[in-house]
């Protein structure tokens, strides 16, 4: 991880990948089956109103890395007016178009510290559990959890923020506080109804930063491997999983364009299948601080990243301050059900749409609605995003700007 600047200090993915390793981790229990998939509240929000028995179409959405740095922590505090900390007012840019997915999925990149504190920035994480209390207001559903800083607290981070997410009413994946929760995947319903597709989240890392994994706990962090990725993506099939998304936290920081390993692997996971079936059907990247492009490979898009969506002012390995380390993008994808039983579902609307981090305010900002309301200065912000994600021909493949 880079340094940062810091200025000062609560509502509701063996491959390891020698990237740079400085950076700039109990699933609910499960409720009685009931006769069919309990919705998430986005879910609700965006479903529409058909036969219940009839497939219907989603929207999934996702964001880049939550990084708080301490500057981050300060504002939180700071929103909070004393009690606490309050992350919901640096969210609110981002919640309409959060909330009018049917499922939104997050990079917590961080791990919590205890109640109380002390929370800390890089280069060792602990953040306020209050993160996770924000990002249910803001609307997502579940959260990605491996990265490079999952182990940053050891295997008590990891249960205290499984733990926070956990009463939150977010589910996660790719970390885990024992064997049975690793094992078991992370299946999401999109909405009411017994025919409303089932979403598998996957999360993997490319590496902790050298901290190994806990004694005896070999699954409290997914750490990239190609056969154990194809396996987990059979399992949740088996287990009815329509749909298979794959969080990976890879790259290289502060690199607009994916490298050679994130290339290579995105070919071979999108070129997996079993039975006539990808194993793969959304791949959504993180980690390199910087929006990367989207392709379409072998059929499947792939966000190679998206930049983080909320880090502290960001200083590159040049030692400058580097504003690219605040912009981000969120990937939008409306799937629609396959024309048989048991077919793909595929993507039949692909879209992006740029973000902004404002380090001075604490806010994310939506740059296609703020320049749409005037602000003529971001502009040139959204348009870079615009063109770094368009980069390697997704507009060919059918991918827009959304708003």
């Amino acid at each position: 991880m880079t340094q940062r600047i810091r200025p000062g200090a609560v509502a509701a993915l063996a491959l390891l990948f020698a990237a740079a390793t400085g950076c700039t981790g109990r699933q609910p229990p499960e409720a009685p089956a009931p006769s069919a998939p309990a919705a998430s509240p986005s879910a609700a929000r965006g479903a529409g109103a058909q036969h219940a028995d009839a497939p219907r179409p989603f929207t999934l959405i996702a964001s880049g890395d939550v990084l708080p740095h301490s500057s981050v922590i300060d504002r939180a505090a700071a929103d909070a007016g004393g009690q606490g900390y309050d992350f919901t007012p640096m969210l609110k840019g981002a919640a309409p178009v959060v909330s009018r997915a049917d499922l939104a999925i997050c990079h917590m990149e961080t791990v919590y510290g205890k109640d109380g504190g002390p929370y800390t920035g890089y280069p060792s994480f602990k953040s306020p559990p209050e993160v996770a209390t924000a990002l249910r207001a803001t609307g997502y559903d579940s959260c990605s959890t491996a990265s490079n800083h999952t182990l940053d607290a050891g295997a008590a981070g990891v249960g205290r923020t499984l733990g926070a997410l956990d009463t939150a009413g977010i589910r996660h994946a790719g970390s885990a506080r024992s064997a049975a929760e690793a094992a078991r995947p992370t299946i999401l319903p999109t909405g009411p109804g017994k025919r409303a597709a089932k979403v598998a989240h996957l999360a993997y890392t490319y590496g902790t930063n050298n901290i190994p994994l806990p004694a005896g706990k070999p699954w409290t962090v997914n750490v990239i491997d190609e056969s154990r990725i194809v396996a987990e993506s059979r399992k949740a099939r088996r287990s009815g999983a329509d749909v298979v998304v794959l969080s990976v936290h890879w790259g290289t920081e502060w690199q607009d364009e994916p490298d050679a390993r994130q290339l290579d692997l995105a070919r071979r996971l999108t070129a997996s299948q079993d039975r006539g079936r990808p194993d793969i059907d959304l791949i959504i990247g993180t980690h390199a601080h910087v929006p990367q492009a989207y392709e379409k490979v072998n059929g499947t898009w792939v966000i190679y990243g998206m930049g983080d969506q909320i880090a502290g002012a960001m200083i590159n390995y040049q030692g400058v301050q580097d504003p690219r380390g605040n912009q981000s993008s969120m990937g939008r994808f409306t799937f629609a059900p396959p024309a048989r039983e048991g077919g793909r579902w595929t993507v039949r609307k692909a879209e992006f749409v740029p973000q902004w981090y404002d380090t001075g305010a604490g806010r994310v900002v939506d740059l296609n609605a703020s320049v749409k309301a005037g602000a003529d200065h971001h502009r040139q912000v959204r348009d870079r995003i615009r063109d770094v994600v368009l980069g390697r021909g997704a507009a060919a493949d059918g991918l827009v700007m959304g708003e």
